[in-house]
């Protein structure tokens, strides 16, 4: 069976002398891996498109006899320009791909990622200097969005609803907030200035063209950082260390 479908390119690896295996996110069908015979080689096939963040045009056989994939042609959809030239940037996009890919997004679930994932790189080809806090900002809305939404609406114990001038806790273990009533302390309570709270709840349901933090003090920034860092190890399993992302 053949198929045809937008991807993303998230990793790539080399096997053999021209052969290649590249980790895709494709639009329809999720993350896989794929094996691109020749492809280091082949300039009729793959047109030195496979480069790590190139959204490509890709055709794909499912060889269920010997149980792999078989990424048979792909052509150039769009490259990172700016990003090739710019390191911060570069690093940003590559953090956000590498999520993607330990994540495995899957399913009914693969458009929105995609989408999410283009307007990542949309906006960091941009000239506005990127946020500080992109990436952590990024693995937030990809948990939402996947079903791992943090409660950010009112408190988890008494409903109360957020209001103007208070602080808040975020309950880690419950993946929600606490009112100054309802606060306790352990190590699974972090603190979370209003501020903060609104900010997250935009990024939430917002496109990343608006998750500007400009207007958050550091101290705010710091607390958005901790929160979205400490939800996603402890609900998916997955941290940054040294350098990549590894499951817990």
């Amino acid at each position: 069976m053949e198929w045809t479908d937008k991807a993303l390119v998230l990793h790539v690896g080399r096997f053999r002398e021209a052969d290649m295996w590249v980790r895709l996110l494709t639009r329809r069908q999720g993350v896989l891996t794929a094996f691109a015979f020749g492809g280091s080689r082949s300039r009729k096939r793959f047109c030195g498109c496979l480069d790590i963040g190139n959204s490509i045009m890709c055709r794909v056989k499912n060889t269920r006899l010997a149980g792999y994939l078989a990424l048979q042609e792909a052509s150039l959809l769009q490259g990172l320009r700016r990003l090739r030239t710019d390191g911060h940037r570069l690093g940003l996009a590559m953090n956000c791909l590498r999520f993607l890919e330990v994540l495995g997004v899957q399913g009914e679930e693969a458009r929105g990622a995609f989408s999410l994932a283009e307007d990542i790189l949309a906006l960091l080809e941009q000239d506005s200097p990127p946020s500080s806090l992109l990436a952590l900002l990024f693995r937030l809305r990809i948990a939402s969005d996947q079903g791992f939404a943090p409660f950010l609406h009112g408190c988890v114990r008494c409903g109360r609803q957020a209001r103007e001038g208070e602080n808040w806790q975020f309950l880690l273990d419950q993946g929600g907030l606490l009112c100054r009533d309802c606060r306790t302390t352990g190590r699974y309570t972090l603190d979370l200035a209003l501020a903060s709270l609104v900010f997250l709840r935009k990024v939430q349901n917002s496109a990343p063209l608006l998750w500007d933090a400009a207007h958050l003090d550091p101290a705010e920034r710091r607390q958005c950082g901790r929160v979205v860092d400490a939800f996603v190890q402890y609900h998916l399993g997955i941290t940054w260390e040294e350098g990549r992302f590894r499951r817990v």
